[in-house]
């Protein structure tokens, strides 16, 4: 099955500074993929590569298995809502809605009007007069009505309150499983991805630090508690993720693929939220490592 994100040593410069570094991925269709890190981490720059307003300074794009922006038809393929979920203020929602169609030759007007009415918004209302929950479900509606096979949405909820953020996450919910549209969302608040996405890719310094299905990573991570213990000591196929330690007491989170089996251990589970804090935590001391080295 084709990719519907496929990069291969992708990286983005702007004069000094890397935004995007070596980044290799393929997330298989079919996912809601959980973009996450932190600001500055490089998301809005491999997103906006994705969609073609960036090219790469190096490396290899491919969506849905052709180059981004590269033709009206993988245009149509795809939508995309940016960070501030654009729309425009002086027009009316149903100004926004003509204008779909008339940019969109797959546009479904029966499932943009649908989604108005379910929203309770006014077709008479501007856009500048909406919340900023209205904003983002009329934003989304335009991405949606286009009828693409990929859905790329960039920080779509941070904006928003408690209860505009669920019901936003609740019909993107719906959309991707009535109508199969695999969708890339970036954001930093990992309780809302936890509760749609089951494809995570973790990315921090500009460098992917792990990619793959929830359920899966979520299996092969395990966290431990025992014995003070020296690093050097344990197995060879323990990758620990991190480390604490007390005068008489470790706390590791570890990936293995081969269980823990030594008693010595108490093995616990590992959330979401641990995860992504530890990969997070993990790039940021190499980070700090790297500087160090360098500056000596």
């Amino acid at each position: 099955m084709t990719a519907v994100l496929e990069t291969s040593g992708l990286g983005k410069q702007y004069r000094r500074r890397w935004a995007l570094t070596d980044c290799t991925l393929g997330i298989p269709a079919g996912h809601v993929v959980g973009l996450v890190g932190p600001n500055g981490a490089g998301k809005t720059t491999l997103l906006h590569l994705a969609v073609g307003l960036l090219a790469p300074t190096t490396g290899t794009v491919r969506v849905l298995g052709g180059e981004p922006a590269s033709s009206s038809a993988q245009l149509a393929r795809v939508g995309f809502v940016a960070q501030d979920t654009p729309t425009y203020a002086g027009l009316s929602v149903a100004d926004h809605l003509r204008f779909g169609a008339a940019m969109n030759p797959g546009w479904d007007a029966d499932l943009a009007r649908d989604r108005i009415s379910r929203l309770g918004l006014d077709p008479g209302q501007r856009a500048g007069k909406l919340s900023g929950g209205q904003r983002a479900q009329l934003a989304l509606t335009l991405a949606i009505a286009k009828r693409p096979e990929l859905l790329i949405l960039d920080e779509p909820i941070a904006s928003l309150d408690p209860l505009a953020r669920r019901e936003f996450l609740q019909i993107l919910m719906e959309t991707a499983a009535e109508h199969e549209v695999s969708v890339v969302m970036s954001s930093h608040l990992i309780a809302d991805l936890e509760r749609v996405c089951d494809y995570l890719i973790v990315l921090v310094a500009s460098r992917v630090q792990i990619a793959g299905e929830v359920e899966a990573l979520l299996a092969s991570h395990h966290l431990l508690t025992g014995p003070r213990c020296d690093l050097g000591s344990l197995p060879a196929h323990w990758q620990v993720i991190s480390a604490s330690h007390t005068d008489r007491q470790s706390t590791l989170l570890v990936r293995t693929d081969g269980g823990v089996h030594d008693p010595a251990w108490t093995v616990g589970g590992v959330s979401l939220e641990d995860l992504v804090l530890a990969y997070m935590s993990q790039a940021a001391m190499q980070g700090r490592k790297q500087a160090a080295e360098v500056a000596s």
